[in-house]
């Protein structure tokens, strides 16, 4: 079965909903920008809604200094990232060095399969 994308985006919505609600001094899904509390990371689900678009991995954003959209390790998250780490410039050897992270999520084989929860 392949899901619609309603289906998607349903799911989208409560998995959203389900990670804010596991770290709510740090993540929101309140979408409404006058209700979201100050200081969160918005999982933003509606990135799911029909007819949007979204940089992809390893996108370059147009910028003096260009930014480039880069997974990253849990570890180097709790060590702490800024912007200035994933730049056009940086980002090239930081692959080089710990290869392509995004590389798993396209693999054929261990991919969540979604229906399951829909």
């Amino acid at each position: 079965m392949v899901p619609t994308q309603k289906q998607v985006w349903t799911f989208a919505k409560q998995f959203s909903h389900a990670v804010a609600g596991e770290a709510p001094d740090l993540l929101t899904a309140i979408y409404q920008v006058s209700k979201r509390p100050k200081g969160r990371v918005l999982v933003d689900y509606n990135q799911n809604a029909w007819g949007r678009t979204l940089a992809s991995v390893y996108s370059v954003r147009p910028k003096d200094r260009p930014t480039v959209s880069t997974p990253v390790k849990w570890s180097e998250l709790k060590r702490g990232v800024a912007l200035d780490d994933f730049r056009i410039d940086n980002v090239p050897a930081r692959v080089r060095r710990l290869g392509d992270l995004f590389k798993p999520l396209v693999a054929k084989k261990g991919r969540f399969r979604l229906e399951a929860y829909l």
